[in-house]
């Protein structure tokens, strides 16, 4: 007989048999078998989790709700202990192993924690995070310590809860930087101004929580057993961060060396020897006494962030993790709370205790960004941010409940403060918090077309990938950039957040050497600066290079556009060509690119370039061209399609372009009118008038009758071979006749129409497409007026003089 503790502290006997079933065609039950009900264990939680949280995850709640959730649910809380399907599942025999695999599980999760944390933002964080923080880790502390203090002197509690009262006091106050972003992950805020404020805050309070708890758990541990052991587990701990710091994090360093000298993906060989390294801190840490997950933590916080080792290890594990072990270490953790044998007079005590620290980490947030001008409303919403709490904190209960600094009734009430506080404050975030109010609360018109031809023309070039350096460089050149009509364009590369947590933002100085994250961007930011080189003083550059997740990386671009009141953001088609077929689609692309659309300040363009070919196509510059550069304008009506226009006729004074407008125009007779078409008249007869009184020779303007769209159909097919470079308009009139049954095949909804039609892969074109939005103002009418107020006097507007007519086709600056 095997004679095991059970999770409840009483111990059982257990037959030793095998431990894996024959199967039920044989007679054997197995769930009598410990290896089925393990399996059968961890695929009830971690379905249970994956359905929850498709459901809680569109309210905005975060993942560790869910899956504390599930905890409680499959506890004994729900079900009195009594149940019989969770018996099946869930004996008590099976709890030794089960707590084995999750807390493994949780060794894991605190490794690749460390891995994502970047200890350099302490060094980084403003004067308002570092007071943020400071204030958010001190005054809910504080505000406990004495509500603690109040309480006993004051109410007639259980003894057990009179005793460790401090102590839930100052474990409601702690903090983590992780949870945190992990958080702001799930609310799709990570790269927002509150979500860097927030992690820049949360990095100093986490900080000053965990070496507050670390000691805290070293005293009470060296007082429960009588022993002066204080200053030699120091020593040990010392110790082992001089072994990480100087003996392995160098191997690390080059590991990294040895991938990057390679060029391939790391070997698995160096994620072995990662995983031996976690195994044996954790090993270390369990040996001289502290926490086994301390040892994975510091390891994790010596890894070289970001690719290729701390990339790798976050891709080969974190799925895994969060899916598998996470869900079943909740589950586990809820098999100790049994909330029907709570009184109620505790649970107010502690949930007491919760709301002091709610309120002192609102305070701590909110009267410092106060102080900085900041709206109310985001003040607020950064305090309910810094507030909650998440699984790193559910992992020092656990370790104060082991070293009896918190009974078990108080530990379960703790939890559901949690999941109360948390699961109240996510979804108040979401409704209160929007960064694309930002965007949409501009009121200025900034388009090609409502800028002065004789100006300065501003520009947002993103970048995914190196190949598609040379269509932009020789957009910009196509574009006339002049010394009395310069073109001033912000680059950004666009890079994937992996390997951390934290997302970068960095403005690549011209004076100033690269930090090693940037050495993808060199190659590209080296090509733009050789093209700002021969075009003197006619182009001035500006690189930037943001580090973030793809379902947040539009927020640098919209919120960089805004900031540098640029007239159009140019993006990259998500999709490229090979000699017939396009590559496998890039649906994270694809998404950065219908967010900007929907949501940029400006106008944009969507650049499809298929001469990016596997190994034989080159993109010749324009100025080594010995033929002119053939410029196509497909005009059907509407307002994309003149902002469309209002770029060519900027492009036609180069002196290597010849641009042909061709206009499509309905039959006689037809009823259906567009709404805008006196605009579309003006903008036409302006730029008759512009040919024919400036002597350009290389502009044709030709009118082409289409009565459906097999006209339009005919006139693509007709233009795509013959020009190098076909500009359309992205939004038309789904009403007319010219666009009827386009829609039952629209592939790339971003492209529009025309632009879906000559990027479908039936169509080999070498021709490169610019799709192009103009800005669309939205309403501001739901936004604060203060807010407002405060985005215009954040970012100045140009004095525009009102143009000639005479000499200009453009229409006079919106004077909204």
């Amino acid at each position: 007989m095997n004679i095991r503790a059970a999770h409840n502290g009483s111990w059982v006997c257990q037959p030793n048999e095998r431990y894996r079933s024959r199967g039920i065609f044989f007679g054997d039950n197995p769930f009598s078998f410990g290896n089925t009900v393990f399996l059968a264990q961890i695929s009830v939680s971690s379905l249970l989790t994956c359905l929850l949280q498709c459901l809680l995850t569109p309210i905005g709640e975060s993942s560790f709700f869910s899956q504390m959730l599930v905890g409680l649910v499959l506890g004994p809380s729900f079900n009195g202990g009594n149940s019989p399907l969770l018996e099946v599942v869930f004996p008590y025999k099976s709890f030794y192993v089960s707590e084995t695999f999750a807390f493994f599980g949780c060794m894991i999760f605190m490794f690749l924690m460390g891995v994502k944390m970047d200890l350099t933002l302490i060094t980084k964080s403003g004067t308002k995070a570092m007071v943020i923080g400071v204030l958010v880790f001190l005054f809910p502390l504080l505000i406990n310590c004495l509500l603690s203090v109040y309480l006993k002197s004051t109410i007639d509690m259980d003894s057990n809860l009179k005793d460790s009262l401090t102590a839930i006091g100052a474990f409601q106050s702690s903090s983590s930087f992780y949870v945190i972003a992990c958080v702001l992950e799930d609310l799709k805020l990570l790269n927002s101004h509150i979500g860097r404020l927030a992690l820049s805050s949360s990095m100093i309070s986490g900080t000053l929580s965990w070496i507050s708890i670390v000691i805290c758990f070293t005293l009470r541990q060296t007082s429960m057993e009588q022993q002066d052991a204080l200053p030699w587990m120091a020593i040990c701990v010392a110790c082992m961060i001089i072994l990480v710091i100087y003996i392995l994090r160098p191997i690390m360093f080059w590991i990294v060396e040895q991938t990057n000298i390679s060029g391939g993906p790391i070997k698995e060989s160096y994620v072995f020897l990662m995983f031996i390294m976690m195994l044996f801190c954790s090993l270390f840490s369990e040996f001289v006494g502290q926490h086994f997950l301390l040892g994975p933590m510091i390891l994790g916080l010596a890894v070289p962030d970001g690719p290729p080792l701390g990339s790798a290890l976050v891709d080969k594990l974190e799925s895994f993790v969060s899916s598998i072990m996470l869900p079943f270490y909740f589950v586990i953790s809820g098999a100790r709370i049994n909330l029907s044998k709570l009184d109620m007079k505790s649970i107010w005590v502690v949930q007491l205790l919760a709301f002091g620290s709610l309120m002192g980490k609102l305070i701590g947030a909110t009267l410092p960004s106060l102080y900085c001008k900041m709206p109310l409303v985001d003040s607020l919403t950064l305090g309910l941010i810094m507030s909650t709490q998440g699984i790193s904190d559910i992992l020092f209960l656990q370790q104060g409940l082991l070293l009896q600094m918190i009974d078990l009734n108080s530990y379960s009430v703790m939890v559901l403060a949690m999941m109360v506080m948390t699961g109240a404050t996510s979804p108040i975030v979401k409704m209160l918090y929007k960064p694309s109010n930002k965007y949409t609360c501009n009121r200025r018109r900034r388009t090609i077309e409502h800028t002065s031809p004789n100006g300065e023309l501003r520009v947002l070039l993103c970048i995914h990938h190196q190949d598609n350096t040379p269509s932009v460089i020789n957009l910009l050149e196509v574009s006339n950039p002049t010394i009395k009509s310069p073109i001033c364009f912000y680059l950004i590369h666009l890079i994937q957040l992996t390997g951390r947590a934290s997302p970068l933002l960095i403005h690549h100085h011209p004076n100033r050497r690269s930090s090693k994250r940037c050495n993808l961007s060199d190659q590209i930011i080296n090509a733009f600066q050789l093209f700002q080189q021969m075009s003197y003083d006619k182009v001035i550059m500006n690189a930037f290079t943001s580090v973030a997740p793809f379902a947040t990386m539009h927020d640098d671009v919209c919120m960089l556009a805004l900031e540098k009141r640029v007239s159009m953001v140019i993006v990259p088609f998500h999709k490229r060509r090979t000699m017939n077929a396009y590559e496998g689609s890039v649906n994270a692309i694809s998404a950065v690119n219908k967010n900007i659309l929907s949501k940029a300040p400006c106008s944009v363009g969507i650049l499809i370039d298929p001469m990016i070919m596997a190994t034989t196509a080159n993109t010749v510059p324009i100025m080594n061209r010995a033929e002119l550069y053939k410029v196509g304008l497909i005009f059907v009506g509407g307002s994309d399609d003149r902002e469309a226009l209002a770029y060519a006729t900027r492009m036609v004074e180069h002196p290597m372009v010849t641009l042909t407008v061709v206009r499509l125009i309905h039959p006689k007779g037809t009823t259906h009118q567009p709404a805008d078409q006196e605009h579309d008249f003006e903008m036409l007869n302006e730029f008759k008038l512009i040919m024919s009184s400036s002597g350009i020779k290389h502009c044709f303007y030709e009118e082409v009758t289409a009565s459906d769209c097999v006209g339009l159909i005919g006139v693509m097919r007709k233009m795509e071979h013959n020009y190098d470079l076909i500009l359309v308009g992205r939004r038309h009139d789904g009403d007319s006749a010219l666009f009827v049954g386009l829609n039952e095949w629209h592939e790339y909804p971003e492209l529009g129409f025309i632009g879906d039609m000559l990027a479908t892969i039936d169509s080999p074109s070498d021709a490169t497409v610019l799709v192009v939005q103009q800005q669309t103002i939205v309403g501001d009418h739901e936004l604060l007026e203060d807010f407002r107020c405060l985005m215009d006097e954040s970012f100045p507007m140009e004095v525009v003089k009102p143009l000639n007519s005479s000499n200009s086709w453009h229409h006079k600056p919106d004077p909204t």
